[in-house]
């Protein structure tokens, strides 16, 4: 090779030995594996975000457009989940954000009444 490279051990969250290589030679091994650590749990946030909001597509290309589309989404998903908390209903997230799309210009105390019809037995 025509860099050197430097080899790292650390551990992760449950203790399993890792092996990073890196040409970062101005880094101490302490601040290479907080780098991995933060980069994972980058990785691990934006899997469930595809997973959890709904952006199939952004509709700007600057950092604020693409900043703003994602915190929309998430706020939207938090107020799903507030609505399913409140009204008790056992429904999916995503059977809950259904009803609303069909439901989206009528009232919302018809969509309301939905959830709360929809409530979880309580445990005997």
């Amino acid at each position: 090779m025509k860099h050197v490279l430097r080899l790292i051990e650390t551990t992760d969250s449950q203790r399993n030995s890792l092996l990073l290589i890196t040409n970062r030679l101005e880094l101490s091994a302490q601040e290479i594996s907080e780098m991995y650590r933060s980069r994972w749990a980058i990785e691990i946030f934006f899997k469930w975000l595809k997973q959890h909001v709904k952006i199939t597509s952004f509709y700007g290309k600057s950092q604020e457009a693409v900043l703003n589309q994602v915190f929309i989404a998430l706020i939207a998903f938090c107020l799903l989940l507030l609505a399913k908390i409140f009204s008790a209903c056992q429904e999916s997230l995503l059977q809950i954000y259904r009803w609303l799309r069909v439901l989206l210009w009528e009232d919302s105390q018809i969509w309301w009444e939905l959830l709360t019809s929809k409530r979880r037995k309580p445990d005997t």
